[in-house]
């Protein structure tokens, strides 16, 4: 039997303003518990996840992908 992972979700992230159109991203994995960090300043994908009420699963996608690859 396949173990079905959960889907990422905006509680999955916390969002910590560090100035001047600058975000410090943490994504926490709701399998595993670890933690990935990144200071991002892509706004537009922070206003696509952050300030919506529910996000689509894409820019969650390329958030989680942005904290775990440091981009």
């Amino acid at each position: 039997m396949k173990y079905k992972y959960p889907k990422t979700d905006l509680s999955d992230f916390l969002f910590e303003f560090k100035g001047k159109g600058h975000y410090k991203v943490t994504y926490t994995s709701p399998t595993t518990y670890k933690s990935w960090s990144c200071i991002t300043n892509d706004m537009e994908l922070i206003d696509r996840t952050k300030n919506e009420d529910s996000p689509k699963r894409k820019y969650l996608n390329d958030l989680k992908f942005i904290c775990k690859n440091n981009h």
